[in-house]
C-alpha cells in the first residue's frame, strides 16, 4: 500500500510530462487534504459541535473528490479557478465568523489563501481572483468590527494556537514548494535551450559538412574532366559529378522541407497513383546502392494490397527512400535488407495500408530510439561523421505520415538491426488486377525453384491469382524431383544465386527435358550484365529482376505464353512516343545557360525549340504568331516582365489559340503556393528545377501527344 501511494504521488506531484498548473494545483490539494484531517481532528479534541464535526469532515472528501475529477478532465485551470472561490472566498468567510474573526488568527488564514491563489492561478486571474479575495476578506474584517455581524468566539486558547499552526506550516511548505518549482523549471528551460543551442550548432556543422562533401567532388571532378585525355575517364568523372549532385540536391530538399515542418506549410497532395509502381521504383533506385554492399535486398507486397491509391506519392515515396537508403547504409556488406506493404484493414472508401522496412544492420538503443525522429537529431554524434546525413529525414518522415493519418514506429536492439514501420490511409483508385490467363490454353503448370520460402510462397500466391498451377521447390535436385514425377512443366522460375543450386545446369536439364518450358532466371540487374551471355546458352528464355513484383511476374508470364496484353513496366507507352517532329515550343528562360540545357535535353525528341530571354519578350514572340507554337515553357523570375505576368498577358490576347496554348512553369520554385500561384496566373502545370527528364517527357507527352496522334491520323 505504502508503494501504490508513493507512485500516485510521484506520477501526479512530481512526474514532468504533466503540466506545471496541474503539479500545482495537486500539491495545493494534497496538502489542503492534510491540513483539513488536522482541523477534523481539531474539532474532536475540542469536543466541538456535531454541525462543526461534520463540516470539517466533509471537506477532506470534497477536496478528494476534486482532485480525482480535476485529473480525469485535464482541465486543471477550472480545478484551481473552483478551489480559489471554494476555500478562499467562501471558506474564508464561513471560518472567519465561525471562529472568532480578526482574534482567532485570521490573518494567517488570509496568508493561506493569497499563497494559494498565487501558486495555482497565473496570468490575469490571479489577479482578479487575488481582488475578489482580498475585497472579502476586508468586508468580513469591516463587517466584525462594525458591528454589522456577529462573530463566534474561539472555544479555547489551544484551537487558536492549532488554526495559526496548521495555516502557517501549510503557507510555508506552499510557498517553498512554488520556489522549488520555479528553480526547477529553470533549470530545465536552461538545459532545453543549452540543448537546442547544441542541437543548432551542430546541425549547421553537419549541413556544411553534407553540402561542402558534395560540392569538393563537383568542382574536384570538373576539374580532373576537363583535364582528362581519355574519354572513359571523362566518363567516370561526369557519372561521379551526377551523383554528388543528386545527393546535394537531396541534402537542399531536406532543408526546405524543414522549413515548411517549422511553419507549418507542409501539405500533402491527391493523386491516383500505381503503388507498386511507386515501390519498383524505389526499389530500383535502392537496389543498386544494395548491390555494391552485396546485400540481399527483397520486396513482400500482400496480394490484397489495392494497386492503384489516391494520395500523394511524392511525400510516400520520400517516406518509403528515406527508410529504404537508412536501412542499406546502416547495415554492413552481405546483410539483409527487406520492404514489405501490407493490408491494414477498409475503411469505408479508405484503406490503410502499412509499410515496413527492416534490415539487420547496427541497431538502435532505447534511448537512442526516443530522440529520433526529432529533427537534426541522428542515432549518435558520430553517426553523421561516420555515415552522413543531415538529421533531418526521420522528422520529415514522421510528419509526412502524420498528415497521412498513420504514424511511425521503430523496433530494434544493437546488433540485431531494426525495423521502421509506418502506416497511411489512402483512397481506393480504380481496381486493376492480374490479368488472368487465356482459359482456352487449358491448366498452365509452373516451377519455382528458390531457396528462400517466402519468395516460394510470393510467386505461388501470383501464379495462383492468374490461374495457374504452381509447385515449389527449393533446390535443383527436388525440381527435378518434381519434373520426374508429374511431367513437364510450361514455365520455370529459378534462382540464380541459390546455394544450392546451379543455375545454369539446372536450365539445361529442364530444356533437355522439355524444349518448349520456358525457363525464366531470377536475378539482379547488376549480375544480369555480366551472366547473360552464359545464361542464354544455358537455354534461358527470360529474366525476372529482383527484388520482385507481382505485376513483373505477370508480365513475364504472359510474355512467355505468348499473349497480347500491355506490360505493367512500360505503361503502353510505344517506342517512338517521344518524337516530336514537326512540334514547335516556345522557351521564355533568362539565363543562358539554364536555355542550353533544355536546348540539349530536349535535342532527342527533333523539338524546334524558340528562346525569349524575358517574359516581355516571350509575350512579343506569341503575339506574333500564336499559331506558330505548340507549347510554352515559361521560367517565373525574369527581369522586365515575370513568369505569371507574360502569362496573364498571354492569355488576355484575343486569339483562340492565345486561350488553349499549354503554358507550363519552368522554375527552381517548388513550394505548393508556388504551383498554386502559377495555375492561378493561367499555366498548366509545374516543372520544378532541376529539370527531372523524365517528368518533361511526361509533360511534353500530355501536351502534345494528342496533337501528334491526330496530325497523324489525318
Amino acid at each position: 500500500m505504502p508503494e501504490k501511494i508513493k507512485e500516485y504521488l510521484n506520477a501526479h506531484l512530481f512526474l514532468k510530462d504533466m503540466p506545471l498548473n496541474g503539479r500545482l494545483f495537486n500539491v495545493a490539494l494534497f496538502f489542503g487534504f492534510i491540513g483539513s484531517i488536522f482541523g477534523f481532528s481539531s474539532t474532536l479534541i475540542q469536543s466541538s459541535s456535531l454541525v462543526s464535526i461534520l463540516s470539517t469532515a466533509l471537506l477532506p472528501l470534497i477536496i478528494l473528490i476534486l482532485i480525482i475529477l480535476v485529473n480525469r478532465t485535464g482541465n486543471y485551470r477550472m480545478g484551481s479557478l473552483l478551489v480559489s472561490i471554494l476555500f478562499c472566498d467562501i471558506g474564508f468567510t464561513v471560518v472567519f465568523f465561525m471562529s472568532g474573526g480578526v482574534y482567532s488568527g485570521m490573518m494567517t488564514y488570509m496568508l493561506l489563501g493569497t499563497v494559494i491563489i498565487s501558486v495555482l492561478l497565473s496570468g490575469k486571474d490571479v489577479v482578479i481572483m487575488l481582488a475578489l479575495y482580498l475585497a472579502i476578506c476586508e468586508a468580513c474584517i469591516f463587517a466584525q468590527g462594525s458591528g454589522l455581524v456577529r462573530v463566534t468566539p474561539i472555544a479555547t486558547e489551544r484551537l487558536l494556537f492549532i488554526d495559526v499552526a496548521v495555516a502557517f506550516v501549510v503557507s510555508s511548505i506552499l510557498i517553498g514548494l512554488v520556489l522549488k518549482y520555479q528553480q526547477r523549471e529553470n533549470e530545465n528551460a536552461r538545459e532545453e535551450a543549452e540543448a537546442a543551442s547544441k542541437s543548432k550548432s551542430d546541425f549547421l556543422s553537419n549541413m556544411s559538412h553534407e553540402m561542402r562533401t558534395p560540392m569538393n567532388a563537383i568542382i574536384g571532378m570538373t576539374a580532373i574532366a576537363k583535364n582528362a585525355t581519355d574519354a572513359a575517364r571523362k566518363e567516370d568523372c561526369l557519372n561521379k559529378i551526377e551523383n554528388a549532385s543528386v545527393h546535394l540536391l537531396g541534402v537542399i530538399n531536406d532543408i526546405l522541407d524543414m522549413s515548411k515542418i517549422e511553419a507549418n506549410k507542409l501539405e500533402i497532395s491527391s493523386v491516383e497513383f500505381d503503388f507498386e509502381k511507386l515501390l519498383q521504383k524505389a526499389a530500383d533506385v535502392i537496389n543498386f546502392r544494395a548491390e555494391d554492399k552485396r546485400q540481399k535486398f527483397t520486396v513482400f507486397i500482400d496480394k490484397n494490397v489495392p494497386r492503384n491509391l489516391i494520395g500523394d506519392d511524392q511525400r510516400l515515396t520520400q517516406v518509403i527512400m528515406n527508410l529504404l537508403s537508412n536501412a542499406v547504409k546502416f547495415t554492413p556488406e552481405g546483410g539483409a535488407v527487406r520492404l514489405d506493404a501490407k493490408f491494414v484493414k477498409a475503411e469505408d472508401d479508405m484503406c490503410r495500408i502499412m509499410v515496413k522496412v527492416s534490415d539487420t544492420g547496427i541497431g538502435i538503443s532505447k534511448e537512442q530510439q526516443d530522440r529520433l525522429f526529432n529533427p537534426f537529431q541522428q542515432a549518435e554524434n558520430s553517426t553523421s561523421r561516420k555515415f552522413g546525413g543531415t538529421g533531418l529525414g526521420l522528422a520529415i518522415s514522421k510528419r509526412i505520415v502524420e498528415l497521412m493519418d498513420g504514424r511511425i514506429w521503430v523496433d530494434s536492439e544493437p546488433g540485431k538491426g531494426s525495423a521502421f514501420t509506418f502506416t497511411f490511409r489512402a483512397l481506393r483508385g480504380l481496381e486493376d488486377v492480374h490479368v488472368p490467363l487465356d482459359a482456352a490454353r487449358g491448366t498452365v503448370r509452373i516451377l519455382v525453384v528458390d531457396e528462400s520460402p517466402e519468395i516460394r510462397e510470393y510467386l505461388r500466391d501470383i501464379s495462383q491469382s492468374m490461374g495457374a498451377l504452381c509447385d515449389t521447390a527449393a533446390d535443383g535436385a527436388r525440381a527435378v524431383s518434381l519434373m520426374e514425377r508429374n511431367g513437364p512443366y510450361r514455365l520455370c522460375f529459378v534462382d540464380k544465386k541459390a546455394r544450392a543450386t546451379n543455375g545454369a545446369a539446372l536450365s539445361r536439364e529442364i530444356k533437355s527435358r522439355d524444349a518448349k518450358c520456358s525457363v525464366i532466371s531470377m536475378i539482379s540487374s547488376a549480375d544480369r550484365t555480366v551472366v547473360e551471355e552464359e545464361e542464354r546458352r544455358a537455354g534461358v528464355d527470360g529474366f525476372l529482376a529482383k527484388p520482385i513484383f507481382p505485376f513483373a511476374v505477370a508480365d513475364c508470364i504472359h510474355d512467355c505464353l505468348g499473349d497480347d496484353v500491355v506490360r505493367a513496366a512500360d505503361g503502353g507507352v510505344s517506342a517512338d512516343a517521344d518524337d516530336f517532329s514537326g512540334r514547335r515550343i516556345l522557351l521564355a528562360e533568362d539565363v543562358e545557360i539554364n536555355r542550353e540545357i533544355v536546348l540539349a535535353l530536349l535535342e532527342p525528341t527533333r523539338l524546334e525549340i524558340v528562346c525569349a530571354e524575358n517574359g516581355a519578350a516571350a509575350v512579343e514572340m506569341f503575339s506574333a504568331a500564336p499559331d506558330g507554337y505548340d507549347m510554352i515553357f515559361m521560367d517565373v523570375q525574369m527581369p522586365e516582365v515575370d513568369g505569371y505576368e507574360a502569362t496573364r498577358r498571354i492569355r488576355a490576347l484575343d486569339d483562340p489559340k492565345a486561350k488553349s496554348v499549354p503554358i507550363i512553369a519552368m522554375t527552381a520554385n517548388v513550394f505548393r503556393e508556388d504551383v498554386e500561384k502559377s495555375l492561378a496566373a493561367g499555366m498548366n502545370g509545374h516543372l520544378g528545377k532541376p529539370l527531372d527528364m523524365n517528368e518533361v517527357l511526361r509533360v511534353l507527352r500530355d501536351c502534345l501527344r494528342n496533337e501528334v496522334l491526330e496530325d497523324a491520323a489525318g
